[in-house]
């Protein structure tokens, strides 16, 4: 513990700390899928999975409510398309060049190097999948090996128990619930915070590279051994 000079205990010194730069990188490869910024030639595929019967529950913690046709769902993503916070990416599954979800950076703090990861959509065929995991992997290598961010924040609402589950296993700690914290859908959100910082991800880093190594999955793509962080 530090101390200053009136003996109050004082935070660890953050030297030559700058203002650090905002996303802006158009592509993000990976071994299994691609992100891509998003834009309107992912529209179509993503339309198909999205607008999808068994879709349907993967909104209900979503800000917003599926989209019951093609025009409607070009209006939901237009704003995503131009905005630079959220800043959004498309997941491209490179085995088959289809457009197989989006998530995005928001709440993006240039000054203090904390950002979050959220407004995460999975078609359903990637839940369980290498891709899912991977695209985790390829945000949070650029947050902090590319653009030196301190802070990696997942929150959600405190009821949805699989994204809760599913940032846990990437490695980010639960940190509290904000009762009370929000209103959509005409109904309360309690929110959990959960976060990782640069000195976790260090740690991080080579368990998610050897989970997703090649050889850590058989014949029929099942892992071999579990992702734990």
């Amino acid at each position: 513990m530090k101390y200053n000079q009136f003996n109050q205990p004082v935070g660890e010194a953050v030297l030559n700390f700058t203002k650090l730069d905002a996303p802006s990188v158009k592509v993000i490869e990976g071994q299994y899928c691609r992100l891509e910024k998003l834009s309107n030639e992912h529209t179509e595929d993503l339309y198909q999975y999205f607008i999808a019967e068994d879709d349907a529950p993967n909104w209900t913690y979503l800000p917003d409510n599926q989209p019951q046709d093609f025009n409607a769902f070009e209006s939901y993503i237009a704003p995503m398309i131009v905005s630079n916070d959220p800043y959004f990416f498309a997941i491209i599954d490179k085995a088959t060049s289809q457009t197989v979800g989006l998530l995005s950076f928001l709440r993006i703090d240039q000054d203090n190097g904390v950002i979050e990861v959220g407004h995460i959509h999975y078609a359903n065929i990637l839940k369980r999948s290498r891709i899912a995991t991977e695209a985790q992997y390829l945000l949070a290598k650029y947050v902090f090996d590319t653009l030196g961010y301190r802070r990696y924040e997942w929150k959600c609402d405190a009821l949805n128990e699989p994204s809760i589950k599913a940032a846990k296993r990437l490695g980010f700690k639960f940190e509290g619930i904000f009762q009370q914290h929000k209103v959509y859908k005409n109904r309360n959100r309690d929110t959990c915070w959960l976060a990782m910082t640069d000195h976790e991800w260090h740690k991080n880093k080579q368990k998610f590279e050897k989970w997703l190594a090649p050889q850590n999955f058989n014949e029929n793509g099942e892992q071999l051994s579990r992702l734990s962080i």
